[in-house]
């Protein structure tokens, strides 16, 4: 088959797209013919080596690596022990994430094996290109504001993460337009919040039609300056600036950093009575089935960015690395 590998670490040049062995089906998987693959930063964070963690962190990766978690394709065989699914079926998924963490995921390749227990049925009213958009990015914004879904230890904190209530609450999403913010604005005003949302401001028209009751562009007004009370920040941005989205909770509130890693206000969080809170995104394929039935109804809209063939993936990934991604990169597979 074909794949994108690396062979190194490095920047988007050290993607090849060249043949690759055609993986095996082992017990409790079902191979996918791959139709449409999301881009997402762990793509990047493994063809990097992961160099942003600490070194006892960063995961052991043999060469040649193929990255990719997020795929929507059609069912091409299925193990024995596997009643759920038939050849045919059109499917979706989030391929072993975080399990696969050091290239065991392999979703830039025309075929992937995918454990029975995260595929889900693609949601039938939309293509393979906004299917294979959704996993991460959704699974993360339904993990962090609506059910957590498994009990595993978070490394990155002693509690266990708990989502906070949305109905009639305020909510800020950092970072909307992008991959997880489009889809946390959507989350929020299913539950019946007040979305304020921060992006830049070409993308203010798509995030009020994606029903944000407010707006702020960041490149003219400093959010953390401009908004208090709120009940609930998401910041899609995370990092060591989220810090800064403290002041605008009020006592009793939370703050979600997608990407928690460099936050240091635990201190002032707790001077201020909020609660900071973060999770690791996990493969689940039940949530995507029920996730998929609110992208069938219209409740959620996968909002795509750009697409590329698999052959461009290092141009999928130099778009990436410009940022201001609104919504998702997708490389489609012929």
């Amino acid at each position: 088959m074909k794949a994108v590998q690396f062979h190194g670490f490095g920047g988007p040049e050290v993607l090849r797209y060249e043949d690759a062995p055609k993986p095996q089906l082992n017990s409790g998987e079902v191979l996918v013919r791959v139709h449409a693959v999301g881009l997402n930063p762990p793509d990047w964070y493994l063809r990097e080596g992961y160099k942003m963690l600490p070194p006892e962190w960063q995961p052991k990766v043999s060469f040649p690596a193929i990255p990719g978690t997020d795929i929507s394709g059609v069912v091409e065989a299925v193990a024995q022990d596997v009643g759920k699914f038939s050849v045919g079926d059109e499917v979706y998924s989030m391929v072993r994430f975080p399990s696969g963490l050091a290239g065991e995921s392999r979703g830039y390749a025309e075929y992937v094996n995918v454990p029975a227990s995260e595929l889900a049925r693609k949601p039938a009213g939309i293509d393979h290109v906004a299917a294979a958009g959704a996993p991460m990015s959704l699974l993360t914004a339904w993990q962090f504001m609506i059910e957590l879904g498994h009990n595993e230890q978070n490394p990155l904190q002693p509690n266990r993460h708990e989502p906070v209530p949305l109905d009639g609450r305020t909510v800020l999403v950092n970072g909307a337009a992008g991959g997880v913010g489009h889809l946390a604005l959507q989350l929020a005003k299913w539950k019946r919040a007040h979305v304020i949302a921060v992006a830049s401001g070409k993308n203010e028209a798509l995030l009020r039609q994606l029903g944000a009751d407010e707006f702020i562009d960041y490149n003219t007004t400093t959010p953390e300056h401009a908004v208090r009370d709120v009940d609930l920040v998401v910041d899609a941005v995370g990092g060591p600036k989220t810090g800064r989205f403290l002041g605008t909770l009020k006592r009793g509130g939370a703050l979600f950093p997608i990407f928690p890693l460099g936050f240091s206000g635990a201190d002032e969080a707790e001077q201020l009575g909020v609660k900071v809170s973060t999770t690791q995104v996990r493969s689940n394929g039940a949530q995507l089935e029920q996730i998929g039935r609110l992208i069938d109804d219209g409740t959620i809209r996968v909002v795509i960015d750009s697409t590329y063939s698999l052959a461009e993936a290092r141009r999928a990934h130099e778009r990436a690395a410009k940022g201001h991604i609104q919504g998702k990169i997708v490389l489609t597979v012929e």
